[in-house]
């Protein structure tokens, strides 16, 4: 068992706290993400982890073993970094077999574990090769490879795709989401990029200012963030919120949006004269030339051809969301179309605290 437990963990730099009382549970053999924006405490905590940093606060668990002042050598983990962090001075074979030659392993365990890594990451043509005679890409599989030659049970990489090209990073991150299910390593994916947090994780913890603030499913975090900021940090383009005031309109409550009224859910109805905040993906806004019943006039702003869809920059009274429609959609700046939200999708949240509401 490779579980992973966070009681309370806390990382201070100074008066900063880099990770502040962050508690979460890796299943076994399972890939979490842990996303956020430069400086929110991710990369400390995978630290933290490994045991490159010592909390000052809380406990670390792997398996059923607590080992928040192990060292790291002692803790049955490998790890990849951002830099690749290959010996220039090393073939690609010793640099794959380093860490099983510091264990003092036999040699023909070492040549058959190197080349069974090699052969996975489909680096066995290079192995006599020295790093300088590689591509990046070719060098974040050297990095992978020694990783996973060690047969850790846990697996922690430290933003491992940052420093390829924007078509590499896309190979590669599908090759590493197929040799990771093989591996079946509990593994912790530190990422800034949320493609890559949606199309890998099993889970995704959204960390901000050193604490987590949602973790789930990637689509759950992707559909249902608790607030504006997961909102706002996953998807592409961001999800749209629109500000609005809860009416008592005929037979139940509605939020002024433009000139219509969208109905609410009537877990709000005592929300009747309060703001409250609409957030709804593009994806989710059905795109008319001509009106339709309890659809919202809109101005056209900006129109983006992004090759399998167009990006809508949309204007509502003094408000702007973005909406995505077909390629061949006959949209025109300053022309005029009308939306249907699907409301189903329809995310509320309080204004001030940018918290989903129910959630608080």
């Amino acid at each position: 068992m490779a579980e992973i437990r966070l009681e309370k963990v806390l990382k201070l730099f100074g008066k900063v706290r880099a990770v502040d009382s962050v508690s979460l549970t890796i299943k076994d053999r399972e890939f979490m993400v842990l996303l956020g924006p430069s400086g929110c405490g991710k990369t400390t905590l995978l630290r933290c982890l490994a045991g490159l940093e010592i909390p000052d606060g809380g406990r670390i668990f792997i398996g059923d073993k607590e080992v928040t002042d192990w060292e790291p050598r002692r803790r049955s983990l490998a790890m990849v970094f951002q830099s690749y962090a290959v010996f220039p001075h090393l073939t690609v074979f010793d640099n794959v077999a380093f860490g099983l030659k510091m264990q003092k392993r036999p040699k023909s365990e070492i040549e058959t574990r190197v080349r069974n890594s090699a052969k996975l990451l489909a680096i066995e043509p290079y192995l006599k090769r020295h790093p300088a005679q590689l591509s990046g890409g070719q060098r974040q599989r050297v990095a992978v490879a020694r990783a996973l030659v060690m047969n850790a049970e846990v697996l922690l990489m430290d933003e491992p795709l940052s420093n390829l090209d924007a078509l590499l990073r896309i190979q590669m991150r599908a090759e590493l989401k197929r040799l990771l299910q093989e591996v079946k390593a509990t593994t912790v994916y530190v990422t800034h990029d949320q493609v890559e947090a949606l199309s890998m994780g099993d889970r995704i913890s959204v960390m901000r200012s050193g604490r987590i603030v949602q973790v789930d499913e990637p689509m759950t975090i992707y559909s249902e963030p608790n607030d504006m900021f997961v909102g706002g940090f996953i998807g592409n383009p961001p999800m749209n919120f629109l500000k609005g005031v809860v009416e008592q309109n005929g037979s139940g409550p509605t939020v002024h949006i433009g000139d219509q009224h969208l109905p609410v859910p009537t877990a709000l109805a005592s929300m009747i004269g309060q703001p409250v905040t609409v957030g709804i993906r593009a994806e989710n806004v059905q795109t008319f030339t001509v009106p339709q019943a309890g659809a919202i006039p809109a101005k056209v702003l900006v129109v983006e051809p992004l090759g399998s869809h167009l990006l809508l920059t949309m204007q509502i009274g003094d408000q702007n969301l973005k909406v995505t429609t077909p390629s061949d959609f006959p949209a025109e700046t300053d022309g005029q179309l009308w939306l249907q939200p699907d409301y189903g999708k329809l995310r509320w949240l309080d204004p001030e605290s940018g918290v989903a509401l129910g959630m608080g």
